[in-house]
């Protein structure tokens, strides 16, 4: 714990306080940025030992086959096939439904804190979190009732921003250093490991259209939605430079397969699933799709993100 909080000095200190800085500004989160490379070791595979921690987009829920009722865990989430693929010679999977970065320092029922999981052995490590902490469930219910009333306006924009601030803008800001203290408890207890942090997949149509009543948001409210979680991604890349992480885009490879696609081209199931998974997560292709992203940055070696 104390190392997870210790003050960071010297040019690292200085590199992560202005990486943290542009994760807070909003101009910053919209547009681009450049992160220096990762440092890493040799690509991981026999002889890995690898632990996935994460949130429900990294456990699976409601995924066959589920190996944890209580975390909503399954052994087809991205974490399992890429231990699979890499034939790693141990996996550790602690994901659990419900994290936010607290979780990763205390329990969720029998389940201990996730970053317990880690050591000095630990070669491989991906993290997937702050979409909890962000609230994706909360924003999902609150747009979807304010939807009713309003179906072709922006009333869930306007709700958000009815303070003369986005709020979902601010939470992603203030879910920056909560990130950036994870991934330094990360580093602390597991010096040697190759750290990915991965972002989270397209869930509304990248073009800005909308599936109402599919999807039960408010049209001008689709575009908003997916900027906000653009805005997350790019908070996660930024934060993951920041303490000389690798960052992996799901979001890229799973445009054209959100939750408003039809059955059979969707990965990410919408509220009424039609595929074993829960409501508004990857469905077990949309996993497979993010374990290939996964896969191909480990295969990709050294180099700028």
């Amino acid at each position: 714990m104390a190392n997870g909080r210790r003050a960071a000095g010297g040019a690292g200190g200085r590199r992560r306080t202005a990486v943290l800085g542009a994760a807070l500004s909003g101009c910053a989160l919209l547009a681009a940025g450049t992160v220096p490379a990762a440092a890493h070791p040799a690509h991981p595979g026999r002889g890995t030992a690898y632990v996935a921690l994460g949130d429900s987009y990294t456990s699976g829920p409601g995924i066959p086959r589920q190996v944890d009722a209580e975390c909503a865990r399954s052994d087809h989430n991205y974490p399992s096939l890429v231990a699979a693929r890499r034939q790693v010679a141990s996996f550790t999977d602690v994901s659990c439904g419900g994290a936010t970065t607290a979780e990763m320092w205390r329990a969720q029922g029998s389940n201990p804190p996730q970053l317990d999981a880690l050591d000095r052995h630990t070669d491989l490590v991906t993290l997937q979190i702050g979409g909890n902490d962000v609230g994706f469930g909360p924003i999902i219910g609150t747009c979807a009732r304010l939807a009713a009333q309003d179906p072709a306006g922006n009333p869930c924009e306007r709700f958000h921003r009815s303070s003369g601030y986005d709020r979902l803008a601010l939470a992603v800001a203030r879910a920056a250093p909560k990130v950036d203290r994870v991934l330094r408890e990360v580093r602390a207890r597991a010096p040697h490991a190759r750290v990915v942090v991965v972002g989270y997949p397209d869930l509304l149509p990248d073009d800005g259209s909308g599936c109402f009543p599919q999807v039960p948001f408010a049209r001008g409210d689709f575009p908003y939605l997916r900027d906000t979680e653009k805005r997350l991604n790019l908070m996660l890349r930024l934060v993951a430079g920041a303490n000389r992480a690798e960052y992996v885009d799901t979001y890229g490879p799973t445009v054209g397969h959100d939750m408003c696609k039809a059955p059979a081209d969707r990965w990410i199931e919408p509220l009424q699933p039609a595929s074993p998974a829960a409501p508004a997560h990857p469905n077990a292709t949309g996993e497979e799709a993010m374990a290939q992203a996964v896969l191909a940055r480990l295969d990709h070696g050294r180099g700028r993100d």
